[in-house]
């Protein structure tokens, strides 16, 4: 929990730099700006799992359509009100809050640098947040860690953590925790057999 909310904390603090036109730029999630994938990490904020299911059945049944209903929630907030809205719930709560706050830590982490590595503000995650993030980014759900990877074997070089097995694909924690989120193009900054297979799996 400590970890998610100084996660958030950094997100915040790095928003506040950001100009209006920045808010627009694309981010690593595909079809989503910066302002977009600020508005998803809140969405599941406050929201007990009866608000959950409401949601599941306004997306008529389609669970792979749930973040799309929740953005629309918050898809009337400006950056400055989204931004204040991050500031006020520093702590996860709701859905986020599950798994004693590692979805809250795993989602910060994952989605700072769907917004920074866009916009060409590099960042060196903190190691012992990795740490606590990568194991629980292989089971996660929707994240799926496990199945993005399988069949190679994850080597984070700059955190003596490894999981799976068959070829090596090695590089830091925080490309291989992209990596097991799916995120295009981030394979390539891994070494090995192993990362010619993510590489051509992931795009």
């Amino acid at each position: 929990m400590a970890m998610a909310h100084d996660e958030r904390a950094d997100l915040a603090d790095f928003l506040e730099t950001l100009s209006p036109q920045q808010w627009q730029e694309p981010s690593l999630c595909l079809g989503w700006t910066v302002r977009d994938v600020v508005a998803h990490m809140i969405s599941y904020e406050e929201h007990s799992t009866p608000d959950l299911l409401k949601r599941v059945v306004r997306t008529r049944f389609r669970p792979w359509h749930l973040n799309e209903v929740a953005l629309a929630d918050y898809a009337h907030l400006e950056p400055a009100a989204l931004l204040e809205f991050l500031r006020a719930h520093l702590d996860p709560c709701g859905a986020t809050a599950r798994f004693g706050g590692r979805v809250g830590l795993v989602d910060a982490l994952i989605h700072h640098q769907d917004i920074r590595r866009p916009l060409g503000f590099l960042r060196t995650a903190p190691p012992e947040r990795l740490r606590y993030a990568l194991p629980f980014a292989v089971t996660a759900p929707p994240l799926r860690g496990f199945w993005k990877a399988r069949g190679v074997r994850l080597i984070a070089t700059d955190l003596d953590w490894t999981y799976g097995r068959g070829p090596e694909a090695r590089g830091l924690g925080e490309a291989v925790l992209m990596t097991m989120a799916g995120r295009r193009g981030v394979a390539q900054e891994l070494s090995g057999p192993g990362a010619a297979i993510l590489s051509e799996r992931l795009g």
